[in-house]
């Protein structure tokens, strides 16, 4: 009777392409029950080592170069003019475009950090009732790292809750910059700051403790 390798009711779900090629040249050459012609062996054996250094290999992320950049700069600005306009003139559709699925939102209260889907959820009412934001860039400036379809943004906005500050991440989606976390802040002169500060104690000092008792 031919004797069981390996049971079936063992699941591989979800192990790596690397060990199931380490499995394979160890069933190949070490299992006593597997039999094979010795140049077939070594046929097989290669493939599996071109395959298994291919999974050892890492993918290269292109770098950006100065050239690139320029552009990408470019693009990115005219993106976030486009993503504000599109608040502006209450255009829910186009505005949540510019977000990628998994986007996140961080506004100006400390209990406002959402998803996207969230962040939709709340800002419906106001897209419906056509009472949205108009920001409008001051100024601005964009960065990159060491990955082409990654940067990031800080800019000084015109509101009507005056300046504020806008600053997030974007990505490049299948050529397309995309905003994947913004984050929204309002500036308070240093000369208020202890007028602000003890306009707001009561309330945050609430949510102070809440989160301290989490």
């Amino acid at each position: 009777m031919q004797k069981t390798i390996f049971s079936t009711t063992t699941s591989y779900q979800g192990v790596m392409a690397k060990d199931v090629l380490q499995f394979s040249f160890t069933l190949i050459f070490k299992h006593k029950y597997f039999y094979m012609q010795p140049l077939t062996k070594i046929l097989l054996a290669s493939i599996l080592s071109l395959l298994l250094f291919s999974c050892n290999t890492p993918v290269e992320t292109p770098k950006p170069d100065s050239t690139n950049i320029e552009a990408d700069k470019a693009q990115i600005a005219a993106m976030l003019d486009s993503f504000n306009t599109a608040a502006a003139r209450s255009d829910y559709d186009s505005y949540f475009s510019f977000y990628t699925n998994d986007a996140t939102f961080i506004g100006t209260d400390a209990t406002e950090n959402w998803d996207k889907t969230a962040f939709m959820v709340w800002a419906k009412p106001y897209f419906d009732k056509k009472s949205t934001w108009n920001f409008t860039a001051l100024e601005r400036n964009i960065f990159f790292g060491d990955h082409a379809d990654i940067a990031w943004f800080d800019e000084l906005l015109n509101t009507q809750m005056k300046i504020c500050r806008g600053s997030g991440v974007v990505v490049k989606r299948e050529g397309k910059w995309m905003v994947q976390q913004y984050v929204l802040s309002t500036t308070i002169p240093n000369s208020l700051i202890d007028t602000v500060v003890s306009i707001k104690a009561t309330e945050e000092d609430a949510i102070i403790n809440k989160l301290k008792d989490k």
